[in-house]
């Protein structure tokens, strides 16, 4: 069982998500902690300790004293407390721990620049993974592109900060007076010169995206050169692009703010579409199931092709009686079957998208 302990900002989740879910369920307890390290106005960090020990302290008693699960437990516990003392980044906002001694003393441990809603601790048969995800996609790893005719500024921005910057520079066209100079050839010059920027800008870009795998690209700057970078994207990185209006010369958190702030707008528009597409493939008795029975059920037979779910469903949406009693709760069920299966996730922020049916919702690859 391969164990991680991250002492450095995470700048993605790809690698501690495959990690996670391909631990598989174990009798011994795995204990699971989110905090909220995000220090307040006067820069000074809640100490984590009194928390921890009243949540341990209860946890400890759903264990018989010296019983394997217990054991394990309370290896786990000096783990993790050792680790939020001593190891956590002054700039981490949020830290996610997972621990399972009995399991080969698994241990994952992932700092973030992304907040962590509330301090949550959590022991059940399985790291829980559905407030990880849910950061995952809450905070992408995408491309923002800010231009004017000769400069372009392109950054990568992850997990709620920059994970790279850099600098693509064109040929800046002056105008000379030269014998039979005319105004047309001058203009053709200027033409050719944006043009041979906006290549030079598309060709790093779709670079980066192939580098860094990502999946959204935000362009923004003058209102000229924006569509002859348009123009130059490549086929598959055309449906990526979404424009906004931006100063060139806005900071780096300018940037990240702003671009962030349309990466979610968006994706709530998406979400909403989503849902509708599924309720009409439900309705004409497609390829969609909604509910957590019918989910958890077709989730179990890998017939998921992407999951909707609620991104409210843990507190908003408490588990439903048919659904049977699980060793995880219902929300990290599902994301954990999803993400083992190869399913997509999708969180819809809107809670009454989903409200209808019990807050989940799936496109089927097949039906049985």
């Amino acid at each position: 069982m391969s164990s991680a302990t991250t002492e450095q900002l995470a700048t993605t989740m790809e690698e501690p998500l495959a990690r996670l879910v391909a631990f598989e369920a174990t009798t011994f307890p795995v204990v699971s902690v989110y905090l909220n390290t995000q220090a307040d106005q006067h820069g000074r960090t809640a100490d984590a300790g009194p928390y921890l020990h009243r949540e341990f302290k209860a946890l400890a008693r759903t264990w018989a004293p010296g019983s394997a699960g217990r054991q394990s437990f309370d290896r786990d516990v000096e783990r993790i407390v050792s680790y939020v003392a001593d190891k956590i980044d002054h700039a981490a906002n949020g830290v996610a721990i997972f621990a399972c001694w009995g399991a080969q003393e698994f241990f994952e441990a992932i700092q973030l620049t992304t907040p962590v809603s509330d301090n949550r601790v959590y022991a059940s048969n399985q790291p829980h993974l559905y407030h990880l995800a849910h950061l995952d996609e809450q905070y992408p790893r995408y491309a923002a592109v800010l231009t004017d005719m000769n400069t372009a500024r392109i950054f990568v921005f992850g997990l709620d900060h920059v994970i790279g910057a850099e600098d693509v520079k064109g040929k800046k066209v002056h105008r000379v007076k030269v014998g039979g100079w005319s105004q047309a050839r001058y203009q053709r010059r200027v033409g050719n010169a944006h043009l041979e920027h906006a290549k030079e800008v598309i060709e790093r870009l779709a670079q980066i995206v192939r580098e860094d795998k990502i999946s959204h690209i935000i362009l923004a700057g003058d209102s000229v050169v924006i569509p002859l970078l348009e123009e130059q994207l490549p086929r598959e990185l055309v449906s990526m692009v979404q424009v906004i209006k931006l100063d060139i010369h806005a900071s780096e958190q300018d940037v990240l703010t702003a671009t962030l702030a349309k990466l979610q707008e968006q994706e709530a528009v998406t979400g909403a579409e989503k849902v509708e597409r599924l309720m009409q493939q439900y309705r004409a008795r497609g390829l969609a199931v909604t509910g957590p029975q019918e989910t958890l059920e077709a989730l179990a037979k890998g017939q998921v092709e992407e999951l909707l779910i609620s991104g409210g469903l843990e507190e908003g949406h408490p588990q439903p009686e048919e659904v049977p009693a699980t060793p995880a709760p219902l929300p990290d069920l599902l994301v954990a079957k999803a993400k083992q299966t190869g399913a997509t996730v999708t969180f819809v922020e809107d809670p009454a998208l989903l409200e209808s049916v019990g807050g989940v919702a799936a496109f089927l690859r097949w039906r049985g």
